[in-house]
C-alpha cells in the first residue's frame, strides 16, 4: 500500500513566487554575535535596500547580490542588517538597509520596489525567496524600534530575528500575518467564483481573500470571508497551498471551498464585481494576454495557482 505522501500530487506551494528560498536559516543557532561574525566573513554577499527598494545591478543580466565593499560608499546601516542564512557552501547571505537615497545610486545600479522585482522576473526563484525573507524582516524591525509596553527603544538581536527592550526586559519576535485566499467551487455546475477589487488592473478577476482573525480556524475564516464578500455559503474547505507574501509580512493560505449557494450579493466596497465562471471560461482567462481583456492574476501568485489547478484538474486525471 502506498503511503499518504506517495499519493499526494506535486506540492503546489513550491510553484508559487517567493517560495524558493533554499538558505539554511540555522534558526536554532543564532547566538549573540552571529551577525557580526557573518559580516566579517569575506564570502558574505548581501541584498541592499534603499527606501524599501531593492538595489539591482544592470548589465548583461540583473544582479541583486553585492559584496560589503561594493555597498560601503552607499553608507550601509550595519546595525540594521539582517542575517538571512547560509548557502550550501556556508557563505552568509544578508540584507542591509542603506542610508544613501535612491537618487544617489551610481549607474548601472537602480532601486526597484519588491513587487516590480517579482513582476519583471529579475531574480531566480531562490533569490526571490531570499528577498521576501529579508523584506519581511526589515519591515518588522523598522516597525518595532520602540517597545510596545513602555515606549523605550529596542535593540535587534539574533541577526534581526528578535528585538529586546532593556527597560522592561521584554522580547519581541517577528510577526507573520495569515491571510486566507480561496476559490469557491460549485462542483455540480462546474464553475468557480471570482471577484474584482477596485484596485486591480483593468479586466483582472481573482480569488476572494481576507485576514484570519484571532480565535479563528483557517476553515472558519474561509467561510466567513466568502460569505461577507460575496454572500455565498461554503461547506467543505480544503487546504491547497501557501505562499510567503512580503507586503509587508503575510502568509497566504490557499484553499478551495465547496459552494452551497449560488446567489451572489456584494456591497461594491471591497468588490466592484463578483461572478461565476465556467471551467471553459476560466481556461480562456488563463490564456488571456491581459491588458484590458478579462484575465487572472499573474503566474507565480497563489491566486493563479488555485485557479490554474482547478481549471486544469480534469486534464490531469
Amino acid at each position: 500500500m502506498k503511503s499518504l505522501f506517495e499519493t499526494l500530487a506535486e506540492e503546489a506551494s513550491r510553484l508559487t513566487a517567493f517560495a524558493g528560498n533554499t538558505l539554511d536559516r540555522r534558526s536554532e543557532q543564532r547566538p549573540e554575535g552571529c551577525l557580526e561574525e557573518a559580516l566579517g566573513d569575506a564570502r558574505a554577499l548581501v541584498y541592499a535596500v534603499s527606501e524599501n527598494r531593492l538595489l539591482i545591478k544592470f548589465g548583461e543580466s540583473a544582479d541583486a547580490l553585492f559584496t560589503l565593499g561594493e555597498i560601503e560608499p552607499l553608507r550601509p546601516d550595519l546595525v540594521g542588517a539582517i542575517l538571512l542564512g547560509f548557502t550550501q557552501g556556508g557563505e552568509p547571505r544578508l540584507m542591509i538597509p542603506l542610508q544613501a537615497k535612491a537618487e544617489e545610486l551610481p549607474a548601472p545600479i537602480k532601486a526597484l520596489d519588491y513587487r516590480s522585482v517579482y513582476q519583471q522576473h529579475l531574480l531566480s526563484p531562490a533569490q526571490l525567496g531570499e528577498m521576501a525573507q529579508g523584506a519581511s524582516l526589515l519591515a518588522w524591525n523598522q516597525a518595532t524600534r520602540h517597545c510596545g509596553l513602555c515606549g523605550a527603544p529596542t535593540q535587534a538581536r539574533a541577526g534581526g530575528y528578535r528585538r529586546y527592550c532593556d527597560t522592561c526586559d521584554k522580547e519581541f519576535f517577528p510577526r507573520t500575518d495569515p491571510v486566507v485566499i480561496m476559490l469557491a467551487v460549485d462542483e455540480e455546475a462546474d464553475c468557480c467564483l471570482l471577484g474584482r477589487s477596485p484596485h486591480f488592473r483593468p479586466g483582472m478577476f481573482s480569488c476572494l481573500a481576507g485576514f484570519l482573525e484571532p480565535g479563528e480556524t483557517i476553515e472558519g475564516a474561509v467561510r466567513r470571508e466568502t460569505l461577507e464578500e460575496s454572500g455565498i455559503r461554503l461547506g467543505r474547505v480544503r487546504y491547497h497551498a501557501s505562499q510567503p507574501w512580503p507586503f509587508p509580512h503575510s502568509l497566504m493560505i490557499g484553499c478551495y471551498g465547496e459552494a452551497l449557494s449560488r446567489e451572489i450579493s456584494f456591497d461594491g466596497t471591497e468588490l466592484e464585481d463578483c461572478r461565476w465562471f465556467s471551467r471553459a471560461e476560466v481556461r480562456a482567462l488563463l490564456s488571456s494576454p491581459g491588458g484590458q481583456a478579462p484575465s487572472v492574476p499573474p503566474e507565480g501568485s497563489i491566486a493563479h495557482r488555485l485557479i490554474t489547478d482547478w481549471a486544469l484538474a480534469g486534464e490531469r486525471q
